[in-house]
């Protein structure tokens, strides 16, 4: 069994300007969103890591970089758990882009599974598939191993919902607070949530 450590980022710089739609696009941490991210590894202080996986965005990468602390680990990057790709929201406050279009929001609500984000973007079920073959491959590389992983909000999100087998039409249902911690426990077969959303660091 491996137990995983997933974490959404620490605020961004745009999280910190009106919660805009950050997506693909590669924004760093504010200066609140770091301290949350060392407060979050002095919380986890007492696990030691075998090793330690991160989107390759910086606000990801960061995050990774300062829960370690003095953990003298490599942050070992993997694009399956990049954000989601959002489109023509990226950037964008949602009470802006739904105004413009509030059709293309209420598809996409309605159906993500199948729905483009933000027009162009990537589909519900692109970011669960990709995530969820992340996780696999750590329980097959990592038998017994502890892991921290650093991911982004939506794509945890959407990958926690198939794992629940929720409808993912209720993936906001689901809250990440920046640098929430979830803990799994992941087999090839299995994984199982032991914690959702552990926020008592912030």
């Amino acid at each position: 069994m491996t137990r995983i450590y997933l974490v959404r980022h620490g605020e961004s710089e745009w999280n910190a300007a009106g919660d805009l739609y950050c997506g693909r696009t590669d924004i760093g941490l504010s200066n609140l969103g770091r301290k949350q991210a060392t407060d979050a590894g002095n919380f986890l202080r007492n696990v030691r890591f075998d090793a330690a996986y991160a989107s390759p965005l910086i606000r990801a990468r960061d995050t990774a970089e300062l829960m370690l602390g003095d953990q003298d680990l490599p942050v070992q990057c993997d694009e399956r758990i990049f954000e989601g790709d959002f489109g023509e929201w990226e950037g964008r406050a949602k009470k802006d882009f739904i105004a413009e279009d509030p059709d293309s929001w209420h598809s996409w609500m309605a159906n993500p599974w199948e729905t483009r984000a933000g027009k162009t973007g990537e589909t519900a079920k692109e970011m669960y598939e990709r995530a969820s073959s992340f996780f696999k491959e750590m329980a097959k590389n990592h038998p017994d191993d502890t892991l921290l992983v650093v991911a982004h909000n939506n794509t945890i999100r959407f990958f926690l919902a198939g794992v629940l087998g929720m409808p993912f039409s209720n993936y906001r249902k689901i809250f990440q607070d920046n640098t929430g911690i979830n803990i799994l426990d992941v087999t090839e077969e299995e994984i199982v949530l032991k914690s959702l959303n552990m926020n008592t660091h912030l």
